[in-house]
C-alpha cells in the first residue's frame, strides 16, 4: 500500500513541477550512490563532512537521507508544500533514488508524476496542515494521510505507521518550533477566520483594511455593483486620482482570467482608476499575466 511522504524544499529557484522531481540537499556529502542505503555509512560521511554538526543532528539527517534513498518506494505519494503561495503539490514517486550531476544544488533526487498542484493549504483541516508543516525535510505523514489521500483519489486511505531505529530523533524534530512554522500557522489562522466570514462582512473587512492604510473606502451596494465591491479614494471627496475599485473573493481556490477581466472592464479609461483584487487564494498564470 502506498505511503504518503511530506517533503520540504528550501530552494525556491528549483522548478519541481516543471522538472517533475523532488529533491533534498546535503550535496556536500558527494555521490551517495557510492555508499548506498547504509545508515552507519551515511552517519560516518555526515560526521566527516560536517564535523561541527551537533551530535543530535547527525541521526536526524541520516534518517532523512536514508528515507529518501531507500524508504520511499515507487508508487508512494509525496506532498510538497509551496510556502510562496501557501499551496500543496501532490505527486507519485516514479523512480528510484538518483544523483543529478549536471546541477549545483539538490542533486539527490526522485522523479515524480504530479497528480495535483497548487492545492490551497486551507482546503485541509488545521491538524493536517500542521502535520505537513514539519520542521524535518522528509517525513512520513501518518495522522492525516487519509485526509490527503481522500482529496487526491476521492476515497479514504490510511497510511501504515513504520517507526524504526533512529526514527525517534526524527519524530522529535518534526515538532520543533521554528520561525517558518509559526509564520505559516499564523497565516493559516487568519485565513481560517476570514474564510468563515460571509461575503458582505469580508467586503467590509477589506474596506476597513484600506481605511487603516489611509484611504477613504466604502462598500458598494450588494447588487448592481458591476463586479466592484469596494471603492477607495485618497481624499474624502473622491476627487483625487487614482480611484481604487476593489473586487473581493472570499475563496481559497484559484482566481482565473475571467474574474480579473471583469474587474478590468469596470475601470474607467485614462488611468484615473486602478483595480485591486482581494482573495484568500491564488491566481492562475493567465490571470497573473493579464
Amino acid at each position: 500500500m502506498a505511503v504518503l511522504w511530506g517533503i520540504h524544499n528550501n530552494q525556491p529557484a528549483l522548478d519541481l513541477i516543471e522538472g517533475q522531481f523532488v529533491a533534498i540537499g546535503w550535496d556536500e556529502l558527494g555521490d551517495l550512490t557510492e555508499i548506498g542505503p547504509d545508515r552507519d555509512a551515511i552517519k560516518s560521511r555526515i560526521f566527516a563532512t560536517y564535523p561541527s554538526a551537533k551530535p543530535g543532528a547527525i541521526p536526524v539527517w541520516a534518517g532523512v537521507i536514508l528515507r529518501f534513498m531507500d524508504g520511499m518506494a515507487i508508487g508512494d505519494i509525496v506532498v510538497s508544500p509551496n510556502k510562496a503561495d501557501s499551496t500543496l503539490n501532490f505527486g507519485e514517486i516514479v523512480s528510484d533514488f538518483y544523483v543529478e550531476p549536471s546541477v549545483d544544488v539538490h542533486r539527490n533526487r526522485r522523479r515524480v508524476k504530479w497528480l495535483q498542484t497548487g492545492v490551497p493549504r486551507a482546503t485541509f483541516s488545521q491538524g493536517a496542515r500542521y502535520e505537513v508543516g514539519s520542521a524535518v525535510t522528509l517525513f512520513q505523514v501518518k495522522n492525516h494521510a487519509d485526509e490527503f489521500m481522500a482529496h487526491i483519489y476521492g476515497v479514504p486511505f490510511a497510511a501504515p505507521s513504520q517507526v524504526g531505529e533512529d526514527d525517534s530523533a526524527t519524530e522529535s524534530a518534526v515538532e520543533e518550533p521554528s520561525a517558518d512554522r509559526i509564520e505559516t500557522y499564523s497565516r493559516d489562522f487568519v485565513i481560517d477566520v476570514l474564510k468563515r466570514m460571509d461575503p458582505y462582512r469580508f467586503e467590509h473587512f477589506t474596506a476597513a483594511l484600506l481605511e487603516a492604510m489611509g484611504y477613504v473606502a466604502r462598500v458598494t451596494q450588494a447588487s448592481g455593483d458591476g463586479g466592484v465591491d469596494v471603492i477607495a479614494y485618497r481624499d474624502p471627496l473622491g476627487l483625487e486620482p487614482p480611484i481604487i475599485k476593489v473586487q473581493c473573493k472570499r475563496t481559497v481556490g484559484t482566481i482565473g482570467g475571467p474574474d480579473v477581466q471583469k474587474l478590468a472592464g469596470a475601470l474607467a479609461h485614462g488611468g484615473s482608476e486602478v483595480g485591486l483584487f482581494v482573495t484568500l487564494g491564488t491566481y492562475s498564470s493567465y490571470a497573473i499575466h493579464l
